[in-house]
């Protein structure tokens, strides 16, 4: 069985609501539940929340909802390996034994059923504990700077001063979207970010971390231009 796990708590102190404020015409989480079950890849998507609203609005867009997150699970300190735990052992203690599990953000409106789908294909095909959603850096962290002491500036590694940007190796980073990962690595708490795991890359473009309103505003003329490209291709074919 493969289930999908959205966390959604109902608390958020940057963005008031979060998980649930209107995002390009619905509320943002809808955008993770319609992607999950475009996919095709889930005989479940649950939301995991501690707030009945959340539930509420996750059921309409077609995900199950089928329990309360307990309260200390729902704290801004509770991480994501510990909310999809138990959401597996709810699971299990419920007669349904999840082999594979992906963990989906609720603010994640860029998420793409392909690339779950890619996701899965990567993992069984590879047989990595985990495959998650990754995308380059726009710009060489070897040639990163920092402020000292005094506000002066100073590169954290200085030997690659003098080295082309085309000569350094490409890096990437996590592009917060859904991180596929077999039952037994997640309750195991394996490390995600290791030789064990896969990625799926995705294009700069398709990517935006959402912590503050400017973040969400950025991501929401990011959205309207796809949107825009996405008609564009469909007229044109």
């Amino acid at each position: 069985m493969k289930v999908a796990i959205i966390p959604a708590r109902g608390g958020s102190q940057r963005i008031p609501r979060k998980n649930i404020k209107a995002f390009c015409g619905k509320p943002i989480i809808a955008w993770s539940v319609e992607a999950a079950m475009e996919s095709g890849c889930f005989d479940k998507v649950i939301v995991s929340t501690d707030d009945p609203g959340i539930a509420e609005i996750a059921q309409k867009y077609g995900a199950e909802t089928p329990f309360i997150r307990p309260d200390e699970l729902a704290d801004e300190h509770t991480g994501t390996v510990a909310v999809v735990n138990h959401a597996i052992d709810w699971l299990e203690r419920h007669r349904t034994v999840p082999e594979l599990v992906c963990c989906i953000y609720a603010t994640a409106p860029f998420i793409q059923g392909a690339d779950i789908k890619q996701g899965l294909e990567i993992l069984q095909k590879t047989g990595a504990d985990f495959t998650f959603s990754v995308t380059s850096y726009a710009f060489p962290i070897q040639r990163a700077i920092r402020l000292n002491n005094e506000n002066r500036v100073e590169m954290i590694n200085p030997k690659f001063f003098d080295t082309r940007s085309q000569d350094l190796e490409e890096t990437y980073h996590d592009a917060g979207q859904f991180y596929w990962g077999k039952k037994s690595a997640w309750l195991k708490n394996n490390m995600m970010f290791s030789p064990k795991s896969a990625p799926v890359i995705l294009p700069r473009h398709r990517v935006q971390d959402i912590d503050t309103l400017e973040d969400w505003k950025r991501a929401e003329l990011m959205f309207k231009v796809l949107l825009l490209e996405e008609e564009r291709l469909k007229k044109n074919t």
